[in-house]
């Protein structure tokens, strides 16, 4: 039987444990009187989160960004070095792109109203 509400996060590590014994979904969720649905998704949540930080991607927090420039977001800090640098050579290939983008869609826009 499924429980009304529970926050998922607290059995992520069991969930994660008792699937990696090779437990199905369905079962996980019987032992931890979870829904099947949920299980799933606090699965495909955490590979998600593992191929972003692998990728060396920003994990997206909820609220308001950090005020603090330059400083490396606490998830990216718990990784070794090298996924660190790649997190930092994504954000700034990120940052390059937007600024091409802004100057071609400036350069259409001046030659449109022909200023050049």
């Amino acid at each position: 039987m499924s429980k009304k509400y529970q926050n998922i996060k607290q059995y992520e590590n069991m969930i994660l444990e008792l699937k990696s014994q090779g437990s199905t979904h369905r079962e996980i969720g019987e032992k931890l009187g979870l829904r099947y649905i949920q299980v799933k998704k606090c699965v495909e949540r955490y590979n998600k989160r593992q191929r972003m930080i692998k990728a060396g991607k920003e994990l997206h927090r909820r609220g308001r960004p950090s005020t603090k420039e330059g400083e490396l977001p606490p998830s990216i800090q718990r990784l070794d070095k090298l996924a660190q640098m790649r997190y930092v050579l994504a954000s700034k290939e990120r940052y390059i792109k937007r600024l091409e983008m802004e100057n071609e869609l400036m350069r259409d826009f001046l030659s449109l109203t022909e200023r050049k």
